[in-house]
């Protein structure tokens, strides 16, 4: 049996731009993406702090070290510049796999940089 478990977690996150004419997703500084293990487009879900929005989108890959974090198309009305976000990435295990999984999670301080892994 296949169980959905969080795989990584990208915490306290700063939106830094917001694009509504672009098709959708979410663009995250390359550096994070590797850091947390999510690969371009891949399926994640967002937990908007400020406005308690929840919703799935996939991942752009960003400009490597620049901190960005821009909600695009659709996405850009569930927050705002400034807004704290969750980004969950999940994935599907073996039960025999789960007993010593453990999730990444990266968090980030109030300019996208990583303090702790």
């Amino acid at each position: 049996m296949l169980r959905c478990m969080l795989m990584s977690k990208i915490h306290m996150a700063t939106v830094t731009e917001s694009n509504l004419a672009y098709e959708g997703s979410i663009t995250i500084d390359e550096a994070i993406m590797k850091e947390a293990g999510i690969r371009p487009y891949e399926q994640v879900m967002i937990s908007n702090l400020n406005n308690g929005e929840r919703f799935e989108t996939y991942v752009i890959t960003g400009k490597k070290n620049s901190g960005g974090m821009c909600l695009n198309g659709p996405t850009a009305r569930k927050g705002v510049v400034g807004d704290k976000i969750i980004i969950f990435c999940y994935g599907y295990f073996e039960d025999s796999r789960i007993k010593n999984f453990q999730p990444k999670i990266i968090k980030l301080n109030s300019e996208n940089k990583i303090i702790k892994k």
